[in-house]
């Protein structure tokens, strides 16, 4: 998608604090953090929202949740523990339009939901 915001940082038209990347996955410091540690784990392959995952993707979301699990590992967080989220849609306070998944720790965690 020409005017996605992430698919700009995938293809390094705008810069990240990049975290982990491969082949199909991207990882980077959130911009605007809700925690002490707030990555972005986003697939490569433009995917607006998880209403839009098939069966198909299944191999994907392994991919996306192994490179969590690096992410958690890298960032200090694996042991003590963070909390996943990905938001689906306007009412669901999806921001941008490209499936991602918020990683977030270095800190206990209340109950507020991130936006």
């Amino acid at each position: 998608m020409e005017d996605c915001l992430f698919c700009k940082i995938i293809k390094k038209e705008i810069p990240a604090d990049v975290v982990y990347e491969d082949e199909e996955v991207l990882a980077f410091r959130d911009i605007h953090p809700a925690a002490p540690i707030h990555v972005l784990v986003i697939p490569k392959r433009h995917i607006s929202k998880v209403t839009e995952l098939t069966k198909e993707d299944g191999e994907l979301l392994g991919k996306v949740y192994s490179a969590i699990n690096l992410v958690a590992e890298k960032e200090g967080i694996k042991e003590k523990g963070f909390r996943v989220i990905t938001n689906c849609g306007e009412d669901g306070g999806q921001a941008i339009g490209h499936l991602h998944f918020h990683v977030l720790g270095g800190k206990k965690l209340g109950e507020k939901i991130v936006h």
